[in-house]
């Protein structure tokens, strides 16, 4: 099954913090770009991940064909067209970039990409709504609803990232085309978009950003997208929502409690941790993901003021 994200890699301050050296990644079949990836580090202000950590907010970098990614002609031949670098702080200290790939899916229809990746920010000096930074937009997704999506004002818990805005938290809607919190829902119903997550990033300023990922029941976000939350007594970590493309959607706490594992390891550090054999994590996550059939996750903690609000865990 293809999915919207495409490939996901994590690069990590060196211990002396002058550099951003490779922490992980999921590239599935682009093992050469995977083995440039392995080999590289950036510093501040250089290549995607480099920029994010120097402007401290996310990117979304639409063109990488002339432009300061430095492995563009790799990625091309890998098939990405676009690159997303979410940074995380925790206060003014980068504890992490990660980055996105998407790129077109190749089928017995020719190649066409599903889905769009948003960026939304809402900057007090300019207005007091949520406007749109810039948007990745699938070429099978219609013009309209990315010049809808651009003439778009979000007020404090309006829409998708409005909502994301409001609680400090990635909020996950399964059906956007019926959501009556969706404020495009029948522009994203019309463009056979299904499905939307929202994750609030942290960044050193004052200005709020969230990173929209929509997809279509063809091309989903990921196989499987959970969000892990502290439970009531701060004793472990709970499933707060999520959604598996086998198993459907998944129950809040139903999926046991997490200690340790890649999940409970983003949490407690906040940073983010690939894991290239799912089914190896313990307890009812790696059972899970054994029975979905899935390979590997990616963890991406999400900060508050106060450090880690959640994880979200992506799987492939």
């Amino acid at each position: 099954m293809n999915t919207l994200i495409k490939a996901v890699e994590t690069w990590l301050p060196t211990p002396d913090g002058s550099l951003l050296e490779f922490g992980g990644g999921l590239y599935g079949r682009a093992t050469a770009f995977g083995a440039i990836s392995r080999s590289l580090c950036f510093g501040r202000g250089e290549g995607l991940p480099g920029r994010a950590w120097y402007d401290g907010q996310p990117i979304v970098l639409k063109q990488l064909d002339g432009s300061y990614f430095r492995r563009a002609d790799v990625a091309r031949e890998a098939g990405y067209t676009c690159a997303i670098g979410l940074p995380l702080f925790q206060g003014e200290a980068l504890s992490g970039v990660v980055v996105l790939f998407c790129g077109p899916n190749r089928s017995e229809d020719g190649e066409g990409d599903d889905g769009a990746v948003e960026l939304w920010r809402h900057n007090a000096r300019v207005s007091s709504d949520m406007t749109l930074v810039d948007g990745y937009f699938g070429g099978r997704i219609s013009d309209s609803f990315a010049a809808i999506s651009r003439d778009t004002y979000l007020p404090r818990g309006t829409g998708l990232p409005g909502l994301a805005w409001q609680r400090g938290a990635a909020v996950l809607l399964d059906d956007v085309g019926q959501a009556s919190k969706f404020v495009r829902a029948d522009n994203a119903a019309e463009a056979g978009i299904n499905r939307g997550l929202a994750i609030p990033c942290s960044t050193p300023s004052d200005d709020a950003y969230v990173l929209t990922l929509l997809s279509t029941a063809e091309t989903p976000i990921a196989l499987r997208v959970e969000c892990w939350a502290p439970d009531d007594g701060h004793l472990g970590l709970q499933r707060v929502f999520g959604f598996c493309e086998t198993m459907g959607s998944l129950r809040a706490s139903e999926g046991g409690t997490v200690l340790a594992g890649s999940i409970g390891k983003a949490f407690a550090s906040g940073v983010p941790v690939v894991n290239e054999h799912a089914e190896t994590e313990p307890g009812s996550v790696g059972d899970a993901a054994r029975d979905a059939g899935l390979s590997a996750l990616v963890a991406v903690p999400v900060m508050t003021h106060d450090g880690v609000g959640e994880v979200i865990a992506l799987y492939f």
